[in-house]
C-alpha cells in the first residue's frame, strides 16, 4: 500500500466541542457582524437629502402649496412672431404630432374656415396632440397674435387682436 492511502480521512474537527464553534462562527457570528454593520451605517450623522443648504430646505418643506406667479401688467404685449417663435414652432415647424406646419396652406384651409375664434379656442384650451396654452407664459391676447401670424402666413386675413382680451377682438373676414 501507499502512504497516501494509510492516512485516516480526518477533518480540522475532531471533537463535538470543535464542531459546535464551528457552527457558532458560521452561523452566529456573520448575523453580529450583518447587524453591527447596519447599525454603522445608520448612525452616521449625514445630511437628508437635499439638506445640505438648511435655510432652503426648511424653506421648501414649509411652502405653502399654491405659489403666485407675479408679473408685471404694464409690459408690452409680444406680437405673433415672437410667441410662435417661443411657444409654438417646436410642433408646428415640423408638424410634429399632426400639427398644421407653418406655411402649408392645405393643412391650415379647413381649420381657418373655422373662424379665427375657434382657431383661438383650440389654441387657449387645446385640441387633439397640443396642450392647452392659455394661462402659460403668455396672455391670451399673444396666443391670439400667434394664431393670427400662422394663419395670415397662409393666406388667411385676420387681424392682430389688440387689448386685453383676444376673443373680442374684430377680425376681418378670411379670403381664401
Amino acid at each position: 500500500m501507499s502512504e497516501h492511502e494509510d492516512q485516516s480521512h480526518e477533518g480540522p474537527i475532531k471533537t463535538p466541542k470543535q464542531f459546535l464553534l464551528a457552527v457558532a462562527y458560521s452561523f452566529i457570528l456573520p448575523i453580529f457582524i450583518i447587524i453591527g454593520l447596519v447599525l454603522y451605517v445608520t448612525s452616521a450623522n449625514k445630511p437628508a437629502e437635499g439638506a445640505s443648504d438648511m435655510p432652503k430646505s426648511i424653506a421648501e418643506r414649509i411652502q405653502k402649496v399654491g405659489i403666485v406667479d407675479i408679473r408685471d401688467a404694464n409690459r408690452e404685449l409680444q406680437n405673433g412672431e415672437h410667441v410662435f417663435k417661443a411657444q409654438c414652432t417646436t410642433c408646428h415647424t415640423i408638424g410634429a404630432l399632426g400639427s398644421p406646419k407653418f406655411g402649408d396652406a392645405s393643412a391650415w384651409a379647413p381649420r381657418i374656415k373655422k373662424g379665427y375664434d375657434a382657431l383661438l379656442t383650440s389654441a387657449l384650451k387645446g385640441k387633439g396632440n397640443m396642450g392647452a396654452q392659455g394661462g402659460g407664459e403668455y396672455d391670451d391676447v399673444e396666443i391670439g397674435r400667434a394664431v393670427v401670424y400662422m394663419a395670415n402666413a397662409v393666406g388667411a386675413k385676420f387681424s392682430e387682436p389688440k387689448g386685453s382680451n383676444a376673443s373680442t377682438q374684430p377680425t376681418a373676414p378670411m379670403s381664401k
